[in-house]
């Protein structure tokens, strides 16, 4: 394996992301300060507790993870198109580096990405409301197998997409409605029955689930099909991968 390249794919996607840290993180961290001020002071007033939880920290999972699936994609699909995008990717296509080592070190730089910011984001949560993690280990599980999983969900639409209105389509047409409706600011157990069962078919509700169990030891789906679920989903997109790298696909423009 080839190290000293991935160290390079990775350090170079770190540097240009401490060279946007307003939007990369200061921007993130206000959007969900926002939400704290909005829903946790107008609806948290309404709303008491949910599963014996204050509201405004029930939100707090909730609001971490729609960030990281957000932020996971988009650095990852960004950082592997802009490349495509100038030119520059024939400089690493003539490289000794293989796709596999491609793959870890833009995927590395925006999971690591996506995991300070969810950290950083915990930290300014805490300033909004008391919070609890009664199975740090587990937390820290779901939040780095979440961003992995999407940033290599990112990957793919990033080799995928030919222009950036195609980046902007799954993280804003798709990832941020299913995000919204799989449980972020409420419990799935509120919904009527026939509702129930129609937001178990949304992924996302699992990511949420089980990344809330980790916190408050409460949930809407068993943890341990939340876990396997995140599993599933990451052996899928290891597959798409690896599919597109067996068919011939190169990254190019």
């Amino acid at each position: 394996m080839n190290v000293y390249g991935i160290r390079a794919i990775y350090g170079h996607e770190m540097d240009r992301w401490r060279r946007t840290l307003m939007q990369s993180v200061v921007s993130p961290v206000l959007s969900t300060s926002l939400y704290f001020v909005v829903f946790g002071a107008a609806i948290g007033g309404r709303i008491a507790e949910i599963d014996g939880v204050p509201y405004g920290a029930f939100l707090v999972p909730g609001l971490i993870m729609l960030m990281l699936l957000t932020e996971s994609t988009s650095n990852a699909a960004f950082g592997i198109y802009f490349p495509r995008f100038t030119g520059t990717t024939y400089e690493l296509l003539s490289a000794p580096v293989s796709p596999f080592e491609i793959v870890i070190g833009y995927v590395g730089a925006a999971a690591t990405k996506s995991v300070v910011l969810g950290l950083i984001i915990l930290a300014t949560a805490n300033l909004f409301v008391p919070i609890r993690i009664e199975h740090p280990v587990w937390m820290i599980a779901f939040l780095i197998l979440t961003a992995v999983t999407f940033s290599l969900f990112g990957f793919i639409i990033g080799i995928w997409a030919n222009g950036f209105e195609k980046l902007q389509v799954m993280p804003m047409l798709v990832l941020t409605p299913l995000t919204f409706l799989g449980g972020t600011f409420y419990s799935i157990s509120m919904l009527p029955p026939f509702w129930q069962t129609v937001t178990l078919f949304n992924p996302i509700v699992y990511l949420i689930s089980g990344f809330r169990w980790s916190f408050y030891g409460v949930a809407d789906v068993n943890v341990a099909i939340s876990f396997a679920m995140t599993l599933g989903f990451l052996a899928i997109c290891l597959l798409v991968i690896w599919w597109i790298f067996k068919t011939g696909h190169r990254i190019r423009t």
